[in-house]
C-alpha cells in the first residue's frame, strides 16, 4: 500500500468515526439543550469550558511530540510511550486537582452547579489525557482505526445513559440529573480507555517507566507546542469566560450550540495532520524532496474540505441549530433575538482559517521549529483579549465569534510566513479557485432548492441538501479536473516503479 493511501486511510477511519462520533455529539447536545434551561446549560458548557485550560496543560502538545519521535525510530516506541505515559498522567492528576480547588475558590460560581460538575468532569478530562497518551502508539502505526473504534463505542455508552437519565432516570429532577449527565462522560470515557489499552497493548507493553533523560528530552521538545496549545486554547476558550462575565449564562448556552458543532469539525484537520506528521517527518530527516509534495496535497485537501463546508454551513445554519437543538435556540430577529445559527454563520468562516492554519503548524513542529508557534499563539491571545473586550459588552456573542475570525486568520498568515520562512514549498493556487469555484456551484444548487425542499420537509430538509450538495460538489471537482488521474493514482497499490518513484 502507497504510503499515500496508508495517510488517506488512516485519516478515513478516523474521520469515519469522527462521523459517528458526531452524530452522537450532535445527540449529546439535542438531548441537553432540550433537558436543561438556557441557564442550566449555559452552566453545562461552562463545566468543560473551565475545564478546557487545565486539561490542554496537562497535554503539553505531548501527543504530537511522541508521534514523531517514536516515528522517527519505532524501535523506540515502548521507551518513549512507557515515560511519555507516566509524564503525562503526573501531569493531568496535578492539573485536575488544581482545577477542582480553583472552581470552588472563585466567587463567580457560587450558588451555581459548575464547582461540583467540574469536580465529576475532571474525571472525563482525566481518563481522555490517558486514552490521548496510549492511542498515540495507534498514531504512529497509522493503526488510528482501533482508536476510532474505542471511541465511538465508549461514546455512545455515554449518550445511552444520558437517553436513559433524561427520559428514565431523572426526567422530573433536572438538578440531579445535570450531574448525572456530566457523569455520564467519565463512564463512556473509562469504557474507551480499556479497549484502546487492549488494543495497543497487542503492537507493544504499555509499563509506567520513569527514565529522566527520556521525560528531559520530551518534556523540553514538548514545552513550546505545549504552551502555544495552551495559548491558543486561551484564545479559543477564553470568549465563553468572557460572555459568561459578561453577558450571562444563557448567552454561553447561545454561543455553545454553534461552538459544539463545529468543534466535531474543527477535529478532522488534526485528525489528517496527525496522519501526515509521521510521513512529513520522515521525509524531511531523509532530506528527500517528496515533503514538497506532502505539503502541496495537504493544504488541497484541507481546502477541498473546509470550504464547502463552510459555504453549505453558512446557508443551512438555521435548519441545522433547528436539528441540533431546541427552537429557542433560533434567531427571531423581530423580537431582536440573535439565535446560535448566527453565532454558527460567523464561526464557520474561523472554521475555514483553521483548517488551514494547523497544516503550516505542523510543518513547524516536524521542523524543530515549534518554539515560533508560540510567539504566534501568544500575540494572538492579545489580539483576541483586545476584540472580545471591545466588542463582546457591545455585540454579545456575534463579537466574541467575529474575534475568533480574526483570531485565525492572524494565525493562518502568520504560521505560513514562519514556514516559508524555513522551509521551501510551493502551493498550487489553481486548485483553489478550482475548489472555490465548486463549492460556489454546489452553494447555488443548495440555496436553489431550499425554498423547494422546504414546502415538503420544512427544516429536515438540510439532509438531501447536504446529500445533493456533496454529489453537485464532487462532481465539479471532477469537471474541473481538480480530481485527477495522478491524484487517484497515489491510492492504488504500489507496484515497484512506484515504490521507485518519487510519489508519496
Amino acid at each position: 500500500m502507497s504510503v499515500a493511501r496508508k495517510i488517506l486511510s488512516n485519516t478515513a477511519w478516523q474521520i469515519a468515526g469522527k462521523v459517528m462520533i458526531a452524530i452522537l455529539g450532535i445527540s449529546v447536545v439535542k438531548i441537553s439543550t432540550n433537558y436543561l434551561s438556557l441557564k442550566g446549560y449555559g452552566e453545562y458548557v461552562m463545566v468543560y469550558e473551565f475545564l478546557a485550560f487545565f486539561g490542554i496543560a496537562a497535554d503539553l502538545g505531548l501527543f504530537t511530540i511522541a508521534v514523531k519521535e517514536m516515528s522517527k525510530d519505532e524501535s523506540r516506541i515502548q521507551k518513549i510511550i512507557g515515560n511519555v505515559l507516566s509524564l503525562r498522567t503526573i501531569l493531568s492528576f496535578t492539573t485536575m486537582a488544581v482545577a477542582v480547588i480553583a472552581v470552588f475558590l472563585m466567587p463567580a460560581y457560587e450558588n451555581t452547579r459548575i464547582p461540583l460538575g467540574v469536580a465529576v468532569a475532571s474525571l472525563t478530562v482525566f481518563l481522555t489525557i490517558v486514552n490521548g497518551t496510549i492511542s498515540s502508539v495507534l498514531q504512529t502505526k497509522l493503526k488510528m482505526e482501533l482508536a476510532s473504534i474505542a471511541t465511538v463505542i465508549g461514546k455512545a455508552i455515554s449518550v445511552g445513559m444520558m437517553f436513559y437519565i433524561v427520559f428514565i432516570g431523572y426526567p422530573n429532577d433536572v438538578n440531579v440529573g445535570f450531574y448525572m449527565l456530566v457523569a455520564s462522560g467519565v463512564v463512556g470515557n473509562l469504557v474507551m480507555v480499556l479497549i484502546t489499552e487492549r488494543y495497543v497493548s497487542k503492537i507493544t507493553p504499555l509499563e509506567f517507566k520513569f527514565d529522566l533523560d527520556v521525560w528531559k528530552d520530551v518534556f523540553w521538545k514538548a514545552l513550546p507546542y505545549g504552551i502555544a496549545l495552551i495559548l491558543n486554547t486561551f484564545y479559543f476558550r477564553i470568549n465563553s469566560v468572557m460572555i459568561s462575565f459578561i453577558r450571562g449564562q444563557e448567552e454561553v448556552g447561545v454561543y455553545a450550540v454553534a461552538m459544539r458543532m463545529l468543534e466535531q469539525l474543527a477535529i478532522l484537520p488534526l485528525y489528517f495532520m496527525n496522519s501526515v506528521l509521521p510521513v512529513l517527518t520522515k521525509s524531511l530527516t531523509e532530506k528527500s524532496d517528496k515533503y514538497k509534495k506532502i505539503i502541496g496535497y495537504s493544504f488541497d485537501f484541507l481546502a477541498a474540505l473546509s470550504i464547502p463546508a463552510v459555504i453549505g454551513g453558512f446557508i443551512l445554519a438555521y435548519p441545522i441549530v433547528f436539528i441540533v437543538s431546541s427552537p429557542v435556540y433560533l434567531s427571531r430577529l423581530s423580537e431582536g433575538f440573535y439565535g446560535s445559527d448566527i453565532a454558527f454563520q460567523i464561526l464557520i468562516l474561523a472554521s475555514l482559517f483553521q483548517f488551514l492554519n494547523i497544516l503550516f503548524a505542523f510543518v513547524l513542529i516536524a521542523l524543530n521549529k515549534q518554539v515560533k508557534l508560540l510567539y504566534i499563539n501568544a500575540t494572538c491571545v492579545v489580539l483576541n483579549i483586545i476584540l472580545n473586550l471591545s466588542l463582546v459588552p457591545i455585540f454579545g456573542f456575534r463579537g466574541a465569534a467575529a474575534s475568533s475570525v480574526c483570531s485565525e486568520f492572524f494565525i493562518l498568515i502568520a504560521t505560513y510566513l514562519m514556514a516559508k520562512k524555513y522551509l521551501n514549498f510551493n502551493l498550487n493556487f489553481t486548485n483553489i479557485f478550482k475548489i472555490i469555484l465548486s463549492a460556489i456551484v454546489m452553494g447555488i444548487s443548495i440555496y436553489l432548492l431550499q425554498p423547494i425542499t422546504y414546502k415538503f420537509l420544512q427544516n429536515w430538509n438540510v439532509f438531501p441538501l447536504i446529500i445533493i450538495g456533496m454529489v453537485v460538489y464532487f462532481v465539479m471537482l471532477v469537471v474541473t479536473k481538480t480530481v485527477n488521474k495522478d491524484m487517484l493514482k497515489l491510492l492504488k497499490k504500489d507496484t515497484p516503479e512506484q515504490v521507485e518513484g518519487s510519489q508519496l
